[in-house]
């Protein structure tokens, strides 16, 4: 059975790792665990075979999102659109504890998609044919294979910092998905949504493991030797933990040294809203580009009508002859391509500046987090997880991010956020769930519970 290109030459051929084309969310988790997808990821909205029944009402469902998400930043219209479709997705309070098992209209929305209109059944009954587990990176599929009894194990992997009722079945209690939570808040919201808290697993979100390097993290640890450098070129961090610094990232790894200069990556979510910010941004910092102080990479994803409107404004602004020195424009001819050279330009980025969507996670890899305003209820969540490992901030104004942004960084705030990133949030989710899913047993440190 072939779904997609594989997107990796050492396929384990352990499980089917199902995804879903909305934003980049879901497909991001799903890129880390392509190491177990047999026949390469499955995009469920969009395979090969795919009922043209199903491929309609998966389209019809993304472009609503995608309008309405950017609609978002219009005063009044965009806030009225938004508020009615975050309001059914909206995550309840935490506090006090309590039950929130019963169902929500969106779960029994999703089921009535699936028992009535059979949304997923054609994929389930295919797989059902050669079962092997299933590692879904989106409810819906996990949601199918339970009520279509696919006779293999149901894995459900949560792509935010808490989540809302929407992700568990109608049934918690007698439900066989098991979760896999990229941090303990998920874990405790699980449970107060009725999961089995033996179908619980806290993995940590699942980062590509070409941004680690292994279960020693070799990787990992040499790039965030170069973006210390980088990000404290007073020594003013470095100078207050070097020890600490050289007993887990090697000795002689003080004083750091740098292979790429200074550079902040704009990331711009699968809808596109960011354009604006991103243009401001783009603007403010055109003396720093001009004086080789910083390097600017404008993430534009697969959109290639947003990459053109970029180096348009770049001209406008100036700035031709910077472009492809310190003024990148990325864009991509389709997803694996993006994934896959994302990665490459992370090793590579000293400040990620992104709104709180599940790059929130990368801060996990050294990578202090500048978050652009949130877009829905799952996104202020991720907000405060950063906030609360300490590896990230909220943007200040962009029209003065010239100021601001080195401020930070002659400081050697950023250079604190990054360290905090790395050592308080998890690194090594692909790395567990495989060994969940494989049963081969990987030594790996225990998760703090963040809540």
């Amino acid at each position: 059975m072939t779904f997609t290109k594989k997107t990796n030459s050492l396929q384990r051929d352990n499980a089917y790792v199902i995804s879903v084309n909305m934003g980049y969310g879901h497909e991001r988790a799903a890129y880390a665990l392509r190491d177990l997808a047999s026949g390469g990821i499955i995009t469920a909205n969009d395979y090969e075979d795919i009922p043209i029944k199903d491929k309609k009402l998966w389209n019809d469902s993304r472009r609503l999102y995608e309008m309405i998400s950017r609609l978002k930043p219009i005063p009044f219209i965009g806030d009225a659109a938004f508020e009615v479709m975050d309001r059914m997705q909206r995550i309840a309070p935490f506090y006090p504890r309590r039950d929130l098992s019963m169902p929500t209209i969106q779960v029994k929305q999703t089921y009535y998609f699936i028992e009535k209109l059979g949304l997923c059944r054609h994929l389930i009954e295919k797989l059902a044919q050669n079962p092997k587990p299933l590692v879904c990176t989106f409810f819906m599929p996990a949601f199918a294979a339970e009520i279509y009894n696919y006779p293999g194990d149901i894995y459900l992997q949560v792509c935010d910092a808490d989540m809302s009722r929407a992700w568990v079945a109608m049934n918690p209690k007698k439900s066989r998905i098991k979760y896999f939570a990229p941090n303990g808040r998920v874990v405790e919201r699980l449970k107060l949504y009725g999961v089995n808290p033996k179908n619980i697993f806290l993995t940590g979100f699942p980062l590509p493991k070409e941004l680690i390097g292994g279960p020693e993290g070799d990787i990992i640890k040499k790039d965030l030797v170069g973006r210390l450098c980088n990000l404290d070129p007073n020594g003013i961090f470095v100078k207050k933990y070097w020890r600490t610094l050289e007993a887990e990232l090697g000795s002689g790894s003080c004083p750091l040294k740098s292979n790429h200069p200074l550079t902040v990556t704009f990331a711009i979510g699968g809808a596109g809203a960011q354009k604006n910010l991103a243009l401001n941004v783009m603007q403010s910092l055109k003396k720093r580009m001009r004086n080789q102080e910083i390097v600017l990479r404008m993430v534009a994803g697969t959109k290639k009508e947003l990459a053109d409107i970029f180096y348009s404004k770049a001209k406008d602004y100036g700035l031709k002859s910077l472009l492809n020195k310190n003024l990148f424009i990325d864009s991509y001819n389709d997803r694996p391509e993006y994934f896959r050279e994302f990665s490459k330009t992370l090793r590579k980025t000293d400040i990620l500046w992104t709104k709180p969507s599940e790059m929130s996670f990368y801060t996990g890899a050294g990578i202090p987090i500048i978050m652009a305003p949130s877009i829905g209820s799952q996104e202020q969540f991720n907000r405060i997880w950063i906030k609360m490992v300490g590896g990230g901030v909220a943007q200040g104004d962009p029209r003065y991010v010239d100021e601001w942004l080195f401020d930070w960084i002659n400081s050697g705030g950023l250079a604190r956020m990054a360290w905090n990133g790395y050592i308080e949030a998890p690194t090594h989710g692909a790395y567990r769930i495989e060994s969940i899913t494989t049963g081969e047993k990987i030594e790996l440190e225990q998760l703090p519970m963040i809540v």
